[in-house]
């Protein structure tokens, strides 16, 4: 009886999912030193028909863009600028599925919005989501992905489908990107060689010119004086020195008439980081200025830099109503029967203008109220039609009634005019009334 309470009373063993990165030989990336000819290679493997590899790769952009922080930050700006979208899940009926918005709001969505938005920066992202009640989801590493064989290799060199996984196999395995892309990085990787290089070259000069040079002159034949003064130069600080017989003729040519101040080197640098900022933003202005840059086209930039970012949320949201996502969600509980949609944001200076233009066009063709509670983001009220036919009686109460004297002293007016007095409010006129006193409150 004591035997059986005992093991009654020992924990039970958890159970760990059978995972196929648990099954991945991972190995850390390569940190050798890192050239041009090292990125040719990894493109000429990763391109190759018949095994592509994207290892060599792959260790390159591992390389440099830990060690880069320019490039650490623009492509971390571009993620964290979808990052900060609202996202909500509108379900069939029109309503907001709360259980969706906050999984996708929370960390684990997070997560998995990062990687699609990586998988446009590295070329392919994978995930592995866990069986389980709650969604659980790991990041599969990218060098044993191959996608253009639709396998993930045990081994980060393998190619071949034999003793691995297929990824179409495999429910809870996701994997994005396109089969050929190798990512942004690529457009990116030969700059930040050439600056990580040019940036130990503006050290160099800095060491070697940022103190003076002591240089002192003595006679070829005399020892003493030369003993004397080597000893005063090495009591006197550690900076370049130099000891010269007076017979010799000496002339440094340290290479400062053309780089006095070293904007030879930091030319170079700001123009790489131009190159790898067009790349990932698009532009360069809205991450740092030029001494040429003015506001008109700094707001240029960020025009540019909110097409891409249109783009990337386009993308994301594609990526989250995907069959095959929708698939991993059902299979956790969750809800199938709506869509990701991002929340509309409203700029305020282009909806001043567009509301001139609205208004010029209701004049003279008829639009619905719909269009003004999307165009303008108002919230359209549950009991609208309640409020609408209640808003149109007062509006028929307050018109006053027609006098039969006045009419005959009145001149007639054309059909113009009178459709423009017998004009009821609707809708839209709160709308533009709410819009007005909005704007001019921000003007103040």
């Amino acid at each position: 009886m004591e035997k059986n309470n005992k093991t009654s009373q020992e924990p039970e063993l958890v159970k760990v999912p059978n995972l196929i990165i648990n099954d991945l030989t991972v190995i850390a990336p390569n940190r050798n030193a890192k050239d041009i000819g090292t990125l040719k290679e990894g493109v000429i493997f990763a391109e190759n028909v018949y095994y592509p590899n994207r290892v060599q790769l792959y260790d390159l952009y591992h390389d440099v863009l830990s060690m880069d922080g320019y490039l650490t930050g623009i492509v971390q700006k571009r993620i964290d600028n979808v990052l900060n979208k609202s996202l909500k899940f509108i379900e069939n009926s029109g309503k907001v599925g709360d259980d969706n918005t906050k999984m996708i709001s929370g960390a684990k969505g997070r997560f998995i919005i990062t990687k699609i938005l990586e998988s446009i920066i590295w070329g392919t992202s994978g995930m592995e989501f866990l069986v389980g009640k709650e969604l659980n989801v790991v990041e599969i590493p990218r060098k044993h992905i191959k996608p253009e064989k639709g396998v993930i290799t045990k081994q980060q060199y393998g190619v071949s489908i034999e003793n691995n996984f297929v990824i179409d196999d495999m429910p809870f395995v996701w994997v994005v990107g396109e089969k050929n892309d190798l990512g942004l990085l690529l457009g990116c990787s030969m700059y930040a060689i050439y600056k990580r290089g040019t940036f130990g070259d503006y050290a160099q000069y800095v060491e070697i010119f940022g103190q003076p040079v002591r240089i002192i002159k003595y006679d070829a034949y005399d020892t003493k004086t030369k003993q004397e003064l080597k000893q005063l130069l090495d009591n006197s600080g550690s900076s370049l020195a130099m000891m010269l017989p007076k017979q010799a003729d000496f002339e440094m040519m340290d290479g400062k008439t053309n780089n006095g101040d070293g904007q030879l080197q930091l030319g170079l640098i700001k123009a790489c980081d131009d190159a790898m900022g067009i790349c990932i933003l698009g532009n360069t202005e809205t991450t740092s200025s030029s001494k040429a840059s003015g506001f008109a086209q700094a707001k240029e930039h960020a025009k540019q830099q909110n097409e891409i970012l249109k783009s990337d949320m386009a993308f994301v949201a594609n990526m989250l109503n995907s069959e095959k996502f929708l698939s991993i969600l059902k299979s956790y509980g969750y809800s199938t029967d709506g869509t990701f949609v991002y929340d509309k944001e409203l700029d305020l200076n282009e909806l001043k203008l567009r509301m001139e233009v609205d208004t010029f066009v209701s004049s003279k063709v008829p639009v619905g109220d719909d269009y003004w509670y999307e165009t303008y983001g108002i919230e359209k009220p549950e009991n609208y039609e309640e409020l609408k036919a209640k808003m149109e009686q007062e509006e028929e109460e307050e018109e006053p009634e027609p006098n039969p004297d006045d009419e005959e002293t009145k001149e007639p007016k054309d059909a113009k005019s009178k459709l423009l007095e017998t004009k009821k409010k609707t809708v839209k006129d709160l709308v533009f009334k709410s819009l007005a006193d909005f704007f001019d409150q921000a003007r103040q």
